[in-house]
Order: structure tokens, then sequence, then C-alpha cells
């Protein structure tokens, strides 16, 4: 990546680091400031202090002088912790936010993308260079924090020791004439910024060659925050305990995690035993230099011991002060990768055409679907998932799909949803493309209860209306149409409980029926046209199961409701049962109609499942 490019990287990122926590940088500033100034102060008060002394000045003088010294100081000492507890508290916050942008754009993407492990993988990467090697936004703010600190350094020392330059002797310095020719004043300076430009060139090759160590270390970082992640989740301990997967994981995958980042640390700290004992030796030597240079001069009489003090202080901050500044801009270039993974994950743009098409608020919900030979491929697979489907969902209807396990009953629901667009062919609301339609919008008349489905460790109510606030009364009805009255009855809080105990201790566990019952209650409540059910009741008991069934017509209304299920059983109170098999529609009727074809899919599934019906009805048939 060329300079320029690390350059607009860096300038961007602190424009959104400003964006998300404003305020951040000018604290940073001002707390810095005081930082940087406390010293110098001291050094130069200190100076004249010696000098009163020296010079015999009357104690009041010298009073005074110390007043002002403890004064300056104690006002200083309050800035700064003032302006140190504000930046803490910014710093908190934008640790707790720099995240957010990223995932606002896991929210905005394509669902295509969504779904795509590398989507994941580039996200695993921004966190694991933020939590190993320390960049991304977070290094923006601390190189910004340390980078002030330095400029002031480096500002007031020149400050305050441009007098050991300029000064002349008082007496003849013989063979040390040369320490006050202007071009041994250059010469000094240059060994300043000599031993700075080395030590930020050390510094640069110390942070670039452990980024790259930290890189490559990206799939074991990748593997231990899963393991640390997933020993974490108590849902997980009955598994842990009756299998001893404890002992699997340890020594199958965190053992060997451990040893791996032995192995990287080694490498860590052999770079570091190169690089940190070379810098340090400079220093030294530089410092040797530097006392060197003051002494000499000041034994020509060309100051006084006071400004011994403020010259050898401030020139030792001048170096120290350009080291940082260096320091800190080398890791600013090499964090500039970090920053461009971030920027590329919420750069990247959406291929899905979001359509401008208003769609039409019908109170009698009389919405058609149709798809038109529709085929459908996953991305980066070459095999069709659905073929040459056409069909069309009739206003008001009760229907069910059916099929083996990968015959594209859930891939169709995909595509009705528009997660996905069709590879072939075209679907259509009310007749018009549904890709016209805004995208928000459209999705606004489905809801849907996915097989794989999500609750989470908010309230009851909350869960249910997908929202903080949310109407109680018709909370209450929604969980009453999906059969779990009696159990928020039960519950401590009512609908304020919490649904498992992530966030509150007082949260209750609820079973997988229950889950059920709830995410059917939430697409209830949406009160969409078209309402979805992907293996709605997987995991509810027969009667429960039978329950939900018996009053399906009472729990949709008129919407028009779209059934998927293994279970051909529990879709005979649907008029319309679609057949897939292997991508394609095959067989379309009711549950009499099917069954009367003895060569067709559903007959065949029909009496695979029929000896565990229960009923002596299921039974003939």
């Amino acid at each position: 990546m060329r300079f320029k490019e690390k350059l607009t990287l860096t300038l961007r990122g602190y424009r959104m680091l400003h964006q998300l926590v404003p305020g951040a940088m000018l604290w940073a500033f001002v707390q810095n400031l005081v930082r940087a100034l406390t010293p110098f102060l001291n050094v130069y008060l200190s100076g004249r202090i010696i000098d009163f002394l020296a010079q015999g000045r009357p104690l009041r003088d010298l009073l005074w002088l110390v007043g002002i010294t403890v004064m300056v100081n104690a006002l200083l000492k309050l800035t700064e912790q003032a302006s140190g507890r504000t930046v803490d508290y910014l710093i908190e916050k934008l640790d707790a936010v720099w995240e957010k942008p990223l995932y606002e754009k896991i929210q905005t993407m394509d669902y295509a993308r969504v779904e795509d492990v590398r989507t994941h993988a580039a996200l695993s990467e921004i966190e694991i260079m933020c939590s190993t090697s320390g960049f991304g936004f977070m290094r923006l703010y601390f190189s910004f924090f340390h980078g002030v600190r330095g400029f002031f350094l480096v500002l007031f020392s020149l400050t305050l020791t441009i007098g050991a330059f300029i000064a002349q002797p008082a007496r003849e310095a013989g063979g040390f004439r040369f320490l006050f020719s202007p071009w041994f004043t250059v010469l000094i300076l240059l060994a300043t910024l000599g031993h700075a430009a080395f030590s930020g060139l050390c510094s640069y090759r110390k942070t670039k060659k452990s980024n790259r160590i930290y890189r490559s270390t990206e799939p074991i970082n990748r593997q231990w925050m899963y393991w640390w992640r997933r020993i974490r989740q108590y849902q997980m301990g009955k598994d842990l305990k009756v299998y001893a997967l404890d002992r699997l994981i340890d020594s199958a995958y965190i053992q060997t995690t451990i040893q791996d980042f032995h192995a990287v640390n080694g490498q860590i700290q052999k770079l570091l035993g190169f690089y940190e004992p070379l810098e340090g030796a400079l220093s030294v030597v530089f410092r040797i230099v530097i006392y060197a240079y003051v002494a000499l001069k000041a034994l020509f009489g060309a100051f006084g011991v006071g400004s011994i003090v403020q010259y050898v202080g401030g020139l030792s901050q001048l170096s120290s002060g350009t080291v940082r500044l260096i320091q800190e801009i080398s890791v600013l270039i090499s964090n500039a990768d970090a920053l461009k993974a971030y920027f590329d994950f919420t750069d990247a743009p959406n291929q899905k055409y979001q359509g401008t098409l208003s769609v039409e608020k019908r109170a009698d919900n009389e919405y058609e679907i149709e798809f038109h030979d529709v085929s459908f491929r996953y991305p980066g697979t070459e095999t069709d998932v659905l073929r040459h489907v056409s069909l069309k969902f009739n206003i008001g209807q009760k229907m069910a799909v059916v099929g083996r396990n990968g015959s594209g009953k859930t891939t169709m629901i995909k595509l009705l949803c528009r997660l996905y667009d069709p590879t072939e062919g075209f679907i259509t609301l009310n007749g018009i493309d549904i890709r016209k339609y805004d995208y928000e919008d459209y999705l606004g008349i489905f809801s849907v209860v996915f097989q794989d489905f999500k609750l989470f460790s908010f309230s009851l109510g909350q869960n249910v209306a997908a929202s903080v606030s949310y109407d109680a009364h018709r909370v209450q009805e929604c969980l009453h149409k999906a059969g779990l009255e009696d159990r928020m009855d039960r519950m401590p809080k009512g609908l304020d409980t919490a649904l498992y105990k992530d966030f509150d201790e007082d949260g209750v566990e609820i079973s997988g029926g229950e889950a059920q019952k709830i995410a059917l209650a939430r697409a209830l409540y949406k009160n969409a046209p078209f309402i979805i059910l992907d293996e709605p009741t997987a995991a509810l008991d027969p009667l429960s199961e039978f329950e939900i069934y018996s009053h399906f017509d009472q729990i949709v209304g008129d919407k028009t409701a779209v059934y998927i299920s293994h279970r051909l059983s529990s879709c005979r109170f649907c008029s319309d049962i679609l057949v897939f098999d292997e991508g394609s529609l095959v067989q379309r009727g009711s549950h009499d109609q099917l069954l009367a074809d003895r060569l067709g899919r559903y007959y065949e599934l029909w009496h695979a499942q029929a000896q565990y019906y229960d009923t002596a009805a299921e039974r003939k048939a």
C-alpha cells in the first residue's frame, strides 16, 4: 500500500473517530498538553530557584518563586486530573462503539453476503487484529494521544533549550571552542534527530514484523475465540458434563492452541530482544553526549548552575519527545492495514437492487405472489437448488410445502422473502416484479418463523414485539393464540420477565417448544398479510402440535399462510399442498387428491411415515 493511501485511510479514520465520539481527541489534546507542559515548567522554575540561591537573592524573592511553582503545579495537576477523568470516560465509550459501523453494515448488507463465510472471516480478521496486535480504531486514538504529547515535548524542549545552543562562553574555551560553533549546534540537533529517526525506524520495523507474526496467528486466534465463547455458554453445560467434552476440548484444542501461543510469544520476545536493547544502548549514549555538551558549555561560563538543570532536562525531553512522535507516526503507518480491512468491510457495496416502488397497503390483504419459471443456485456453486418453479400463492389460502430434506423448500421461502434473487426467472407481487419494490417495504408484508429462528435475552414482551416498547394487550393475545398463555402467567414478572440468564439472573430458561411458541407469537404480532411457518412445531409435543393445528385458521385469520413441514400428517388442514423433490415442484393438490396418485412422491412420503401416525383415520388412509 502506498504512503498516500495510508495517509488517506488514517485521516478518514480520525474523521470517523470524531463522529463516533465527539470531543475524544480534544480532551486527549488538553490532557497531553498539560502533561507535556508540567515537566518543562518545573524544570524552568527549578532552574530559577537554583539561580536565586546561587545569586544570594533575598528570601522574599525565593519564597515568592516557590509559591508560584506550587500554585502552577496545583493548577496543572487539577487540570490534568479533570481532563484525565473525561479522557478515561471517552476511551471506554470509544471501546464500546468502534465496532458499531461493522454491525450496522451487517444489518444492511445483502443476505447473500451475510451467509457468506468470507464475510465472517473478514469481520473476524478485524476483531483479531484489534485484540492481538492492538491495531484499528483504538490504535488511532492512542497514537493521537501519545503523538500529541510527543509533539509538545519537542516544541517545549526547543523553546526551553534554545539558550543552550546560542550561549557564548564567558572566558576563553581554548580547544573546546568548537562547542560554541553554529556548525556544532547543527551537529547536536542532527544527532538528536538521528537518534529519534533510528528509534523510529526500529519501532517501525519491530511493529511491522510483530504485526506479520500476529497476522499469521489469525487461525489460532479464531479457534481460541471460538472455544472460549463456547465454553462460557452455560447452555453447553449438560453436554460438557455428560460427554466429558471439556477433556476433549482441552486436550485436542485448547492445549494445542496454548502451545501455538507460546511459540508465537517466543518469536515476539526474540524480536523485542533484538530491537529494545539496541534502542536502550543508543539512548544511553545520546544522554551522555547531551550531559557532556551542557556541562562543558557551563564550565566555560556560558550559563549558570540553574540553566544546567534547565538545558539538561530540556535536551533529554527533546530526544524522548522526538522519539515518541516518530514512533507513533510509524505505528500509524502500520495501522493503515487494519483500517483498510475495516473500511473495505464497511464500504463493500450491496449488489441487490433495492427498488423504489411502495407496496400498496391493503386492508383486505389481497396480495398475490407468483413464481415465473424460477431457478436458483447459491453463490459460488454450480448446482441449481430450485429448477423451473412456477406457482401462484392464492390470496387467503392455507398452503403446505412438503418434501425431503434438501428438496428446496426453505430456499423457496428465502426467494419469496427476497433474501436472495432468482438466478433465472422472476417473482411478481400483484403482477409487478418484486425487485421493483422498495426492499424494506416489501419485507413488511411477511411474518416468518424460520426453522433456525432466534430469541434474545430480552424480556418476553420485547421478544414478541421485536421492540423496546410494545402493546401489552396485543402481546398477550398473540401468546394466547400461540398456546403460551399458561407459561406466561407463571413467569415471575409476566411480560417483563427476561428470557435466559445472560443479562438477568432472574431470567427464565424456556424449552424448545416454548421458544417456538414465542417465535410464532412474534410472527402474529407483526400482523403481516403473509405468514410463513418453516417447521414451526418441530419442538412441540404432540398435544401442543394438535392444539395449534386444530386452531390454525383462527390463529392466522384471513392471512395467506405458507406452512413447511416434514410431518405430512400435520399438513392435512391445508387445502393446497405443494410437493418438492430435488428442487422441482412435482405435485400440487389437496391431501386426498395427492394421496390418490399412487405413483406420486406424496403417496410415497405419506406411507413411509404412516407407521408413526396415531389416529385411526391416518392409519386407514
